[in-house]
């Protein structure tokens, strides 16, 4: 790129994706079909070269960069690592590209454990197989690929099961290790162990994944958008498509409009939601949100002597039917809770809090109200098989994905795509790895 940092209507914007009307708005898995997508996509050249994979690297550890944390808190240093090759079940991949969560920055800020240094964050990207281990049968080298924390193994109880994503043979964990051996793949040049971070670290050109967190995909999906299902936007979506079945004339709430928030509003729109309202303390806001359904706004702020939960139940006569919490505060999942309508009112979960942080409900309001309190992993999405059905919502011009990029960087910029987020200034930062 010739500017370092551009905004996405100056980027490589590889699709034009403005909304379009469909029959229906509630969200059909049946309208998701496995054939490769046939659109002309303009695909970044980097990806192009990366299909190009060699089998002359497998078996073999491989030197390249990675963006390491060293330190809590301070920039990213990038260096030269060694990435070993996979073991059983497990695949190496060559990042194309990759972008920044707040859980990244939550961690690299975090100094008491479960902090760990020095590591390679990073958890949201994609990318080409280079090789995999023994007993892999998914994928094969050049697939092209999501790597995703949330584990999907396809085997166990839950997994199998279409009423969770919480898979009981990998169970999640922050651990700084690979699932199965927990060892490290990632050393440094003076063989100090690098730590992993969410099974993914993606701030590497290259890294190994467990099979049971790779999803492949569409390779003509643009990568700089489907990066972004990695984490944050399919969480949000997810949370109203899959953990609140959010239905069609409904009223939504959304507490906290970050990416989370407004990828729960877009997720809301196309599940067919008619009253969509962001709570949020930055009036701005609003006609942020717009872009992704937000039909009200409440700045939390100014609401005189009145609690949110009281103005939201005026607003909407009794309560909205599904409310979702997505900043991460106690006291924020009881004005949400607060804010449902009795009897089947259903307040999601999707924040991190700080560990420890209790909730407190009355027993007598718990019964008498009817209402339902539920958390949202990674959105209640299952990986290997939703993530595909999200893809094809936006090669199809249904499912917005652009409008969360607002920046995009190279590689050796890692760090200002950091300042950009601390900044406020940046939904989702893409960084783009090299081209050779």
């Amino acid at each position: 790129m010739n500017n370092k940092i551009s905004l996405t209507t100056n980027s490589r914007r590889l699709l034009t994706n403005k909304t379009s009307k469909t029959e229906s708005n509630t969200f059909n898995t049946d309208l998701y079909v496995s054939e490769t997508n046939k659109k002309n996509t303009h695909i970044h050249p980097s990806f192009i070269m990366a299909g190009k994979t060699s089998t002359n690297t497998a078996g073999k550890p491989i030197r390249c960069r990675a963006a390491i944390a060293r330190k809590a808190g301070e920039p990213l240093v990038i260096e030269e690592v060694i990435v070993a090759p996979p073991k059983s079940r497990e695949v190496r991949i060559k990042i194309i590209c990759t972008s920044l969560c707040h859980s990244d920055v939550t961690f690299w800020k975090l100094e008491q454990p479960p902090a760990i240094f020095p590591r390679i964050l990073g958890h949201e990207a994609v990318g080409v197989v280079e090789s995999v281990g023994e007993g892999v049968h998914e994928v094969v080298e050049g697939d092209t690929v999501i790597p995703i924390f949330l584990p999907d193994c396809g085997e166990c109880t839950d997994c199998l099961s279409v009423k969770s994503n919480l898979c009981s043979k990998l169970p999640f964990s922050l651990s700084p290790y690979m699932d199965r051996e927990k060892t490290s793949r990632f050393t440094d040049l003076n063989g100090e162990t690098l730590y992993h971070f969410l099974f993914v670290s993606s701030f590497s050109e290259y890294t190994v994944v467990d099979i049971g967190h790779v999803t492949k995909i569409d390779p003509q999906t643009p990568p700089n958008r489907a990066c972004l299902l990695s984490c944050g936007v399919s969480t949000g979506v997810g949370a109203a498509w899959k953990t609140a079945n959010v239905e069609p004339g409904t009223t939504v709430a959304i507490f906290g409009l970050g990416a989370i928030g407004l990828a729960v509003a877009e997720g809301a729109r196309l599940c067919g939601a008619k009253r969509i309202i962001g709570v949020d303390v930055n009036q701005d806001k609003f006609e942020l949100g717009k872009k992704f359904g937000v039909t009200d706004f409440v700045n939390s702020r100014n609401c005189g002597d009145k609690s949110v939960s009281q103005v939201i139940m005026e607003m909407t006569d009794g309560g909205a039917d599904y409310c979702f919490e997505c900043v991460g505060m106690s006291s924020l999942v009881h004005e949400a809770y607060a804010s449902c309508r009795k009897g089947w009112g259903k307040t999601v979960v999707l924040g991190v809090d700080q560990p420890g942080a209790m909730l407190t409900f009355s027993s007598f309001e718990v019964l008498h109200s009817g209402k339902t309190l539920t958390g949202s992993l990674f959105g209640g999405i299952k990986p290997k098989s939703d993530i595909p059905i999200l893809i094809k919502r936006y090669m199809d011009k249904e499912l917005q994905l652009d409008e969360f990029v607002t920046h995009e960087v190279d590689f050796e910029d890692i760090n200002k795509a950091f300042d950009l987020l601390l900044e406020g200034k940046s939904l989702r930062c893409v960084i783009w790895m090299k081209s050779d």
